[in-house]
């Protein structure tokens, strides 16, 4: 049986890592030019090369996303960043236009190329359309239930792959296509330089009384009701999975690394168990919980269902839940002393109850009781930005492992 591909966001050199050590089978980045997310790090050539020699010797895949609406202007660069692409043996690119698509066919025949969820492809009429185009695999839109989903799989060529969101930010606009941020902000979404107008405070104004403003909610501060809900598809993996999806998308190339690791670690230990015992897989109410200590908005099925209501969207506020801290990444450990480099990442102190997060699914809490400077001078509290630290541990450690905690209750 071919097990779907876990496909995780990496918006930089180190969340790349971090996606694969906790179990991505494939990632997705962006370079500093072509990509939909101009705000994240993003890759140069040399930290995309480093990224698919450090994937490729762990038998994983690294697809580049070149998915913008490009103008003239766009298009200069187009060739040596293909070039430089195609001799670092990037696995795939993603990408959304007709045009830029033909170029790569004419110029680069051996490149792959996966359509992205910006051409919007919601009937399998588009899919086999694409992939006579010699397209492989096509990033279903989000607008999509499952029954359109099933649907499409079932009327495509069977050499036709799928791949779908499960899980992350949504956006208002249909699959992306959105110009309130360069209305507002002259920054254009479609480029990848998007302001995140949605995210923003409204209130309603009447024509006729001008600098008085009505919330459009019972909520006095205003209202958010451009904000969807994330989506969140992992109680649905067992009959997404029977429907002949081959990948599985993460979205979060702007997220932190802690969310990063945690949300895949989830996601592949909930498809591990389905390939373990596909008769008797269900689902386990542990990968929810574990999904809500990272930060997120309220969790929601997106159009999974259908068309969505009201429900979908955020009313009252912009802020993300955060019940939990990154407060450090482990570098190395000392079997003989037990001690852990820890690389600080938010504020902790001696005394604090931490948990250490470790890729398969393992976790085990410690109390923060012996804590050193990077000069090995006893220290009771962690302040500094990414200071490097020792930490005795109460159970052996390695690389990648993630230190968080909890957050105490207002």
């Amino acid at each position: 049986m071919n097990k779907v591909e876990l496909l995780a966001p990496a918006g930089d050199l180190e969340k790349l890592k971090y996606a694969i050590a906790y179990g991505a089978d494939a990632v997705y980045i962006g370079g500093q030019t072509f990509g939909l997310r101009a705000a994240a790090k993003n890759f140069s050539l040399d930290e995309m090369e480093e990224g698919i020699v450090f994937a490729h010797e762990r038998g994983c895949k690294v697809y580049a996303t070149l998915n913008i609406i490009p103008h003239n202007e766009d298009l200069k660069e187009l060739p040596e960043y293909l070039s430089r692409l195609e001799k670092m043996n990037i696995d795939s690119l993603i990408v959304s236009d007709p045009g830029t698509i033909a170029y790569i066919r004419n110029k680069h025949p051996q490149m792959e190329i996966h359509l992205s969820t910006q051409a919007n492809t919601t009937n399998y009429l588009s899919a086999s359309f694409w992939h006579d185009q010699g397209i492989p695999r096509i990033v279903l839109a989000r607008e999509l239930s499952f029954p359109e989903i099933k649907e499409t799989i079932e009327n495509s060529p069977p050499t036709l792959e799928f791949e779908m969101f499960v899980h992350g930010a949504m956006c208002i606009s249909y699959s992306g296509r959105c110009l309130l941020s360069n209305y507002l902000a002259n920054r254009d979404a479609n480029r990848g330089a998007c302001a995140h107008p949605c995210r923003w405070q409204y209130h309603l104004v009447e024509e006729k009384r001008q600098g008085e403003y009505f919330p459009v909610s019972e909520d006095n501060k205003g209202t958010y009701f451009f904000i969807s809900k994330d989506l969140c598809l992992i109680g649905d993996l067992k009959e997404i999975i029977e429907s002949g999806v081959g990948s599985l998308k993460i979205e979060g190339r702007m997220k932190s690394l802690y969310y990063v690791a945690n949300v895949v670690r989830v996601y592949r230990d909930a498809i591990d168990a389905y390939y373990a015992d596909t008769e008797k897989y269900s689902y386990n109410p542990k990968w929810l919980d574990e999904l809500k200590k990272s930060s997120h908005r309220q969790y929601e099925r997106g159009f999974y269902d259908g068309r969505p209501d009201g429900n979908a969207q955020i009313y009252d506020t912009a802020a993300y839940e955060r019940p939990y801290d990154f407060i450090g990444a482990v570098k190395t450990y000392d079997e003989n002393t037990k001690l852990a480099e820890i690389e600080q990442r938010n504020k902790f102190v001696k005394g604090d109850e931490i948990e250490v997060m470790q890729p398969g699914f393992k976790s085990f809490t410690q109390k923060v009781s012996t804590l050193f400077d990077s000069e090995m001078n006893p220290v009771s509290e962690a302040p500094h930005p990414k200071q490097k630290l020792f930490l005795l541990m109460d159970q052996p450690v390695k690389a990648f492992d993630i230190l968080r905690k909890k957050r105490e209750e207002n």
